[in-house]
């Protein structure tokens, strides 16, 4: 198990962003990774991803969640635009070639709108995705924006947070004033290789009733009428209801070995009209609030668990909603075994 976090980031690609949350030159996303920042960047209309360090003493580039702005290091100066790096007071350098100043990029490859990121993964994308690659292409088709960021430190190891977003168990008892009132039924599991997805009619007829009347709203051509949630090994979770909105959430761990980078992205979709986007804005908003609940209600819980509760072996008293548990502990078990090594 040495290493076991690290290379789990190292040898896998990683969903790093829709296409349409950087539309514009100078966006740009930052993610805590066990391996340090990684950072997604328009660099004027093309898209990069780069380990945040400048090139000439690595002071990190960027400091926010997300934003737009140079990348430019804050120390000396030195900036990246347009493909190369910009080094003020060249003459300065005259004893050493500058030209040969890059960052560290990382290798980027789509599916459908969906941009992933890898360092040194072991398959290609699409072997990697499987039967999961359709079903993000879908997804990814639909989403028009970015509503909101939730970013922050769950005291918890990764594998705990990623278990709890896996189980429906504990839902009434962690969230019964917020997911727990969709009263989702037990719905149906279907595992992707080491992906997974769980698919929950509502339960509560009224809101079932409520968001079948918004279709009409929206100018989309997928969605599951009801609750989805996909799993992508090993840090990546999408859910959505009714596919109007998406939330994109990464598990991450951290380099401390003990505690986990979250992040969630509300992602919305396209709407029908302009008039629809005034009459839902209220609903976003209030996903958005909701979404942020349940998370802290879920931290609250994780961070009840310590690191040394946690083991890739089976569970000893495994409940029927905890199915999904088991195939991500014996998806570990697979990644590990297929691995040389410590």
């Amino acid at each position: 198990m040495k290493d076991f976090d690290a290379r789990l980031f190292r040898e896998h690609w990683h969903l790093a962003c829709h296409r349409n949350e950087l539309p514009v030159p100078g966006d740009y996303l930052r993610m805590q990774t066990p391996l340090g920042d990684l950072v997604v960047f328009n660099d004027s209309g093309e898209l990069l991803a780069f380990d945040n360090l400048c090139p000439h003493r690595g002071a990190r580039m960027f400091d926010g969640e997300a934003g737009n702005g140079p990348a430019t290091c804050r120390y000396h100066g030195w900036t990246y635009d347009k493909g190369r790096v910009i080094v003020p007071m060249a003459e300065e350098f005259a004893g050493c070639d500058t030209s040969r100043a890059r960052l560290n990029t990382y290798r980027l490859d789509w599916c459908g709108d969906f941009l992933f990121v890898g360092i040194a993964p072991r398959m290609a994308l699409y072997e990697q995705l499987g039967e999961a690659a359709a079903l993000l292409e879908n997804i990814g088709f639909n989403i028009a924006n970015r509503l909101d960021l939730n970013a922050g430190s769950f005291r918890c190891y990764w594998p705990v947070a990623v278990e709890n977003a896996l189980e429906p168990y504990h839902i009434s008892m962690v969230h019964p004033e917020t997911l727990g009132m969709l009263e989702l039924e037990a719905g149906s599991n279907e595992y992707l290789g080491r992906n997974s997805v769980w698919y929950a009619p509502l339960g509560n007829a009224r809101v079932d009733k409520q968001l079948r009347s918004l279709k009409r709203h929206f100018a989309i051509d997928y969605g599951y009428e009801g609750y989805m949630s996909v799993y992508l090994f090993p840090f990546t979770m999408i859910s959505s209801t009714f596919g109007y909105s998406y939330s994109l959430q990464h598990f991450l761990p951290a380099q401390d070995g003990q505690n986990t980078h979250f992040s969630s992205r509300l992602l919305g979709t396209h709407l029908a009209n302009e008039r629809a986007a005034q009459l839902l804005a209220p609903l976003f908003t209030s996903t958005a609030a909701i979404n942020r609940k349940v998370f802290e209600e879920d931290h609250q819980v994780c961070q009840l668990v310590p690191k040394s509760s946690w083991s890739t072996a089976p569970l000893v008293f495994p409940a029927a909603s905890e199915a999904k548990i088991e195939h991500f502990r014996q998806s570990c078990r697979d990644w590990l075994a297929a691995r040389p090594g410590p």
